[in-house]
């Protein structure tokens, strides 16, 4: 799908056909979309498809004609019947008079422009506009590395309660998203450097201003992301470990049990064995089983006393 966008006066809005100073933007475009824009802007097809492919590592490319800068941006999917989030790339062509942006589907990161969020936003700066959307991608990560922070708080206030084998898997899915955006995040940060040290690149004084901030934040989201790596690490470490301790309990409470019931089975074992009742003691007197119940009885609960005092029950 292409949307053409353009700004007049801080306004955005959608046009039909193509002007000078306006923002192109492709959404899981078709091979046919992909032809026309490749033929109208003499850009190579493979540089626009490039985006549309989940392997695509983050680069930058200098052509004659237009600049192509190829970042991971973060979004949400469905993974193992549990929301969670990955990266897809996104891919900025910039050329003296257009900016094209290619995506395989529909970004927060650039529906906060077409929704007016951005200040100071016009679609006939190319370069601060492409930092912008570097910029905005940088707080989509903090803002996810939140949400992905908030929601192993929520899994470890749950440890003293209900804690199932369950959140070990829930926490193992965080750090996958952890380790997605770790990764991308490096590979942004080697674009960004390349970024300041071309000199073809047009950078007013704003615009380099604009470029060390996204530097800046970039930084920051990896910071947070090692943080948080090492937190889940952690969390994940302790869940296991309440995990294995309530296991040790029960099977500690479970062999105290089978301590004191042993106790009735061996003596109604003895006294059960065919022998002469005249040398079973007891056998002739006039109680006999109840004193031998009476007697078992006492000694379960010594045993169970024992047990206790040795933290077993």
């Amino acid at each position: 799908m292409i949307n053409i966008y353009r700004t007049d006066d801080r306004i955005i809005r959608e046009i039909e056909k193509i002007e000078s100073g306006c923002w192109i933007k492709l959404t899981d475009p078709t091979l046919e979309e992909c032809g026309d824009i490749s033929e109208k802007f003499d850009i190579d097809i493979a540089d626009i498809r490039a985006a549309l492919d989940d392997e695509e590592s983050s680069r930058m490319s200098l052509e004659d004609d237009y600049t192509l800068i190829l970042v991971d941006i973060p979004t949400a999917e469905v993974r193992n019947n549990r929301h969670t989030y990955t990266t897809i790339p996104l891919g900025i062509i910039v050329r003296e008079d257009v900016i094209i942006t290619v995506c395989s589907e529909e970004t927060a990161v650039l529906r906060t422009f077409i929704d007016q969020r951005v200040r100071e936003f016009s679609t006939k700066k190319q370069m601060r506009f492409t930092y912008q959307i570097l910029y905005n991608a940088c707080m989509v990560y903090q803002s996810l590395l939140r949400t992905i922070d908030r929601k192993r708080t929520e899994i470890e206030e749950r440890i003293d309660q209900d804690t199932e084998d369950v959140d070990l898997v829930d926490l193992h899915e965080l750090e996958s998203n952890l380790v997605y955006f770790a990764t991308s995040l490096r590979a942004n940060g080697v674009v960004l450097d390349r970024l300041t040290r071309y000199g073809r690149l047009k950078l007013y004084e704003e615009d380099q201003e604009l470029l060390e901030d996204v530097i800046i934040e970039n930084r920051q989201a990896i910071e947070m992301t090692q943080i948080y790596r090492d937190i889940i690490n952690g969390t994940r470490e302790l869940l296991s470990t309440v995990i294995n301790n309530r296991l040790n309990n029960a099977m500690k409470y479970l062999a105290a049990i089978t301590i004191v019931m042993s106790i009735p089975t061996i003596i109604s074992g003895l006294w059960g064995m065919n022998v002469s009742g005249e040398w079973m003691p007891l056998s002739t007197a006039p109680h006999g089983f109840t004193i031998i119940c009476i007697i078992t009885v006492l000694i379960c609960v010594i045993a169970m006393i024992i047990l206790h005092k040795r933290k077993m029950l």
